[in-house]
């Protein structure tokens, strides 16, 4: 999506925008979703359908804008901008309304204030600091040593004569391909390592360069669990259960796919079936978070790539570009060359394939544990949407624990004692970024080092709420982000380290394996 700090909307005058379209006409949810390739790609934002297939090419974002393709940006467009966006440029790029009904009701409102507040004061704090949105030093300084680190520890595991010390240079290439996903990838397939396209994309890549593929990334993670954060679509989720699949054009986009798909044997939303082995899934997930990279590189990949869908959502916004796929399939066989087939030539068929394992469970393990304790861990709070819940169009859908509870029902109560009485503005406990704290916990907040070392994992709220701000940004403004929830009586959770998160996931975990299945 196009930046706020633009100071023109140049790019924005040479978007294929027919001059002699009625830019009010109404276009159905079929039109909207025919247009969902890089080559033609809309967007509908707010209501607005913008055509965005040229625009994409002077995006200052870069062709990240063609996530939106086919779908409603809405979330996408407000949480990459915290600068806002010139309504000129939505002017120029309109090419119609969507008709009235035809997107499924949303999970989310945003009639509040209290996300243009936080939006307002992260900003003013990062100027104050003189600090870019967008990449810097600190960032670029760390990748480059992890990239040094990666493949010296590739090089050192494969020409190493003794096997023990090839498998301690193996763990040592797991933990660097491990931070490289959070430190580089991430950011970069986020939009937030540097301010130029071009350097984004080659950050973004590095996910290719460990073996996974930085397009399905950005399907799951970006198109998936951040707009939709623990968000199920139970009448989805019925479909599944009943062996059906409804047409592509039927599903319903909101619904978070890591809380049913980044790991098998395990239950991770209250709404699933809850089987007679989840009761042991907190003694077996630490052994399962190993395997977490092998199932992304040799099965999900894979299957995205030839399905060109992930799940419930369209993934030809990335797959239906044929630069695209010779990028997909050329790293997997190049990554597998130097990470398994180089090894065997040294080591042997067995002794490479073992180094290779060894490397992928060390990475596994340690991306698992930082992002499971996130959003799986007790006290955080899910959400349900469907037309088989039987509410109306105009209900305000709330997140709630596993036990039912509301915590923001709390919190709302406390702000107002606070108060002494003064004005607390009621924010919807459906507003996309007060669900986004209630389904979200930080640990270790305001650590520089922890910040560091998890990629800006340990704030998962304030990395939630700005996607597009570099994570080495996140300890400075974390006080901000937690003082303005205390303020209008939002949650804000954390733990003081992520030894306490560990211990708590475990134990949602086990409660999540002994409890029946929420209506």
């Amino acid at each position: 999506m196009c930046r706020g700090e633009m100071q023109s909307t140049k790019a924005a005058d040479t978007a294929a925008t027919d001059k002699s379209l009625d830019k009010n006409r109404l276009i159905s949810r079929d039109e909207l979703r025919s247009h969902n390739v890089p080559q033609d790609a809309w967007a509908a934002v707010h209501g607005r359908v913008i055509n965005i297939t040229e625009f994409a090419r002077r995006h200052p974002g870069g062709d990240i804008i063609l996530l939106a393709a086919g779908k409603d940006a809405t979330v996408l467009f407000e949480t990459y901008h915290p600068r806002g966006v010139p309504t000129s440029i939505l002017d120029k790029l309109q090419v119609g309304k969507m008709k009235d009904g035809e997107l499924p009701s949303s999970f989310y409102s945003w009639d509040s204030d209290f996300y243009k507040t936080l939006r307002a004061r992260v900003v003013e704090r990062l100027d104050k600091l003189n600090l870019p949105r967008r990449g810097g030093y600190e960032i670029w300084v760390k990748a480059v040593f992890l990239l040094a680190g990666f493949w010296f520890s590739l090089y050192k595991m494969s020409v190493n004569e003794t096997y023990w010390a090839a498998s301690l240079w193996s763990v040592s290439m797991g933990v660097f391909a491990a931070f490289i996903g959070t430190c580089i990838q991430h950011d970069g397939n986020h939009g937030a390592f540097s301010t130029s396209p071009a350097l984004n994309k080659v950050a973004g890549w590095t996910l290719d360069m460990i073996g996974a593929s930085g397009f399905t990334w950005e399907i799951q993670h970006m198109l998936g669990h951040h707009p939709y954060t623990n968000v199920l679509d139970v009448d989805e989720e019925k479909r599944k259960e009943a062996g059906d699949d409804c047409p592509m054009e039927d599903k319903d986009q909101e619904s978070d796919p890591d809380v049913f798909s980044s790991f098998p044997l395990m239950r991770m939303h209250p709404y699933h079936k809850a089987e007679w082995y989840h009761r042991y899934q907190h003694l077996y997930a630490p052994v399962l978070f190993a395997f977490m990279t092998l199932a992304k590189v040799f099965q999900q990949d894979i299957e995205v790539a030839t399905t060109q869908r992930l799940y419930h959502i369209d993934a030809k916004c990335r797959y239906n570009s044929i630069l695209n796929v010779l990028r997909f399939w050329s790293m997997k066989v190049l990554s597998i060359g130097y990470m398994l087939a180089v090894p065997c030539y040294f080591h042997g068929i067995l002794g490479g394939l073992g180094l290779f394992l060894i490397g992928h469970f060390a990475c596994g393990e340690l991306l698992a544990t930082m992002f499971i304790v996130n959003h799986v861990i007790e006290g955080v709070s899910f959400g349900k949407k469907g037309e088989s819940l039987g509410l109306s169009k105009d209900v305000e859908f709330k997140p709630t624990t596993v036990s039912g509870r509301t915590p923001m029902e709390q919190t709302r109560a406390e702000a107002k004692k606070a108060a002494n009485g003064g004005n607390v503005k009621d924010v919807p406990y459906n507003d996309w970024a007060a669900v986004q704290c209630q389904t979200s916990v930080n640990w270790s907040p305001g650590s520089w080092f922890w910040n560091h070392f998890s990629g800006g994992l340990s704030h998962q709220i304030e990395h939630h709420l700005f996607p597009s701000i570099c994570h080495t940004n996140y300890a400075h403004i974390q006080d901000v982000v937690q003082k303005t929830c205390e303020e209008y009586g939002v949650p804000y959770q954390s733990e003081p380290s992520l030894y306490s998160a560990y211990g708590k996931m475990l134990s949602h975990l086990k409660y999540l394996g002994n409890e029946k299945k929420v209506a």
